[in-house]
Parts: structure tokens; C-alpha cells; sequence
């Protein structure tokens, strides 16, 4: 149930995954557990990103020195667990979300692996949650992985809180391929939003074909 990109086979993606920087035993552990209440149909498989995101994601903050990162949509953790042992020392991460039982498992392998003194939880309504943050550049990375109808709202109130040359890292732009035929209101959001970013002059705009589907805004 762990979930892999769409645009890959199995054995493709076992491979990708074997190619790569792997899972100590704090973040697999993590993992199989989501895998395991997605398999008893407790949580949405598609909620957690794909092993591989995760660690470039982790790549990425080490590699921009990140200090100040906020994601919007934690689920249990996995992506937040990467930012934060990603994060330069000193370095915070504000995780926004609506879920006390599923960010209940995220607190717990937070505190495993060592991050929770970087990781600040914040519970509501995300969108709400963004707007009470001071409208000051302050964040060098954003991850948003929450409700697909709200990302046009999150970039526009992330865009003045973005340090200039910061990044934007937006989940799901591929909806599995839909984007080609948008079936739901959440398709047809996404479809708008990828054609708005591509010419966008805030940001300088990639959508990689990772996982279901991942957009890099770097702020100009």
C-alpha cells in the first residue's frame, strides 16, 4: 500500500527505490505503519508521498540550507519527518493541519527519530491557520499536501511569506494523470493552477513527473 508513481511499474519503482539514499529505521517504520492503516482502511493510501519524494525532499532542505519551513498537510508525518532532519541547525518547521488522530502518529515518530524540538503543529483549518502567520518573508520552503481545491488560496497567501528565492513545493499537480481529463472540481482546480503557474511572473515554475506529480516554484 505504500504508494509509487503512476506513471511507474512495480518493478520500476522497486528499483528507483533501491537506487537511492534508504530509509533509516525510524522513517521505514513510519512508513509501513501508514501502509498498514491504509491497508485496514483506516487512512487514504494516496495521503503519503511516495519514499522517493521524501528523500528528496529531504535532499533539498540540507542542500538550501533551509531554516524556516512551513508544510500545509502533515497526515502522519513522513514528509515533515524528511523536512526537519533536512532543516539547517537552529532551523524550525511549522506543520499545519486538521487531524489530532493522524498527526498523533506523526508526534510519536517525531519524537523517535529526535525532530520534535524543530517541528511546531499547528491544528485547524489550514488556510486559516496560514493567514494568522504574519505576512513576512520568512519561509525558505513550503510543502503543501492538503486539500487540492485550496492550493490557489495557499500560494497566494505563501507567496508573501516566501524569502526571495525560497521554494514552493506543491503535491499531486498530476492527479494521476486526470489533468489530461479532469473528472472532479479538484481536477479541474489543478488543471487551471498548473496552467496559471507555467506563466506566473512570481516564480520560476518546473512540474517533474515524481510520484503523482510535483511543482517547484522558486520565488523570484
Amino acid at each position: 500500500m505504500t504508494p509509487r508513481s503512476f506513471l511507474l511499474s512495480q518493478e520500476v519503482s522497486d528499483y528507483v527505490r533501491a537506487s537511492s539514499e534508504p530509509l533509516d529505521e525510524v522513517a521505514a517504520a513510519l512508513v509501513a505503519e501508514t501502509a498498514q492503516l491504509a491497508a485496514r482502511g483506516e487512512v487514504p493510501a494516496t495521503f503519503q508521498v511516495a519514499v522517493e519524494q521524501g528523500v528528496l525532499m529531504q535532499l533539498l532542505t540540507g542542500a538550501l540550507g533551509v531554516r524556516r519551513a512551513v508544510e500545509i498537510g502533515t497526515f502522519t508525518g513522513f514528509s515533515a519527518l524528511c523536512i526537519a532532519r533536512g532543516l539547517a541547525d537552529g532551523g524550525r518547521l511549522l506543520c499545519l493541519d486538521r487531524s489530532e488522530e493522524w498527526t498523533a502518529v506523526a508526534r510519536r515518530y517525531w519524537e523517535r527519530a529526535g525532530v520534535a524540538d524543530r517541528v511546531e503543529l499547528r491544528l485547524g483549518e489550514a488556510l486559516d491557520l496560514l493567514r494568522a502567520v504574519p505576512a513576512e518573508p520568512v519561509f525558505d520552503l513550503a510543502f503543501v499536501d492538503a486539500d487540492k481545491a485550496g492550493y490557489p488560496a495557499y500560494v497566494e497567501e505563501l507567496h508573501p511569506r516566501m524569502r526571495p528565492g525560497g521554494l514552493v513545493l506543491l503535491d499531486n499537480t498530476l492527479r494521476s494523470g486526470r489533468v489530461l481529463a479532469p473528472v472532479s472540481e479538484e481536477d479541474h482546480v489543478l488543471v487551471a493552477l498548473n496552467a496559471a503557474l507555467a506563466t506566473d511572473p512570481r516564480f520560476e515554475t518546473v512540474l517533474l513527473p515524481l510520484a503523482d506529480g510535483l511543482t517547484v516554484l522558486r520565488v523570484r
